[in-house]
């Protein structure tokens, strides 16, 4: 396994904030209680740019000033947010975060990094996300039928998530040309540096 990096644990609490600060970022919609934020966006950047583990971390330091009661969710906190309306989405961060990190720690920078990240982001920062997401929110909300469910809760936030996985791919792809995620996981540089020499341009 691993060890850990001192690095890449500031890393995670440096995102946690991030995320705490695009979550005032919001639009509340008159058909759901399910506001529109950016907090997938941090969600998303967190796993692309920190890995599997310190993105995960990041998002869980979140979740946990929440528990204890300091308003980092749009202005809210407490028990009361980790069980209300949206917290089948807010438990389902973390796994996105975890996957889509995963993921970008296996993934070759070529001419194709962001369309990959792109998949990867938005397959795992917001597809993954609705099924507990949506199942929680009608339960809550006592939502009977599925079409309803979705309405409330997956079908208005698609286009806007599909849009946060372009900027977050092309953030992170940036990002990883001048400080490639084996400096966050303190590891030998992977083979990608090699491969990038080869592509057509460089010499």
């Amino acid at each position: 396994m691993k060890e850990w990096s001192i690095r890449g644990l500031v890393f995670s609490a440096l995102f946690a904030g991030i995320m705490i600060s695009l979550s005032y970022m919001k639009v509340s919609l008159p058909f759901s209680s399910v506001p529109i934020t950016l907090q997938t966006l941090a969600v998303m950047i967190a796993g692309s740019i920190l890995g599997a583990r310190y993105g995960a971390i990041a998002v869980l330091i979140v979740i946990g000033l929440c528990a204890a009661g300091f308003p980092v969710m749009g202005g809210y906190g407490g028990i009361s947010v980790l069980t209300g309306p949206t917290a089948g989405y807010i438990w389902s961060w973390p796994v996105a975060a975890f996957l889509i990190g995963w993921f970008a720690e296996r993934t070759t920078q070529t001419r194709y990094t962001v369309l990959k990240l792109l998949v990867v982001n938005f397959v795992f920062g917001s597809l993954l996300v609705y099924p507990g997401g949506v199942s929680w929110l009608a339960y809550t909300l006592h939502i009977d039928s599925l079409s309803g469910a979705l309405v409330a809760g997956m079908w208005p936030f698609l286009p806007g998530d599909f849009v946060k996985a372009v900027i977050v791919s092309g953030v992170a792809a940036a990002v990883w040309k001048v400080y490639p995620i084996e400096r966050i996981l303190n590891v030998k540089a992977s083979t990608w540096q090699a491969d990038e020499k080869t592509l057509p341009g460089r010499s």
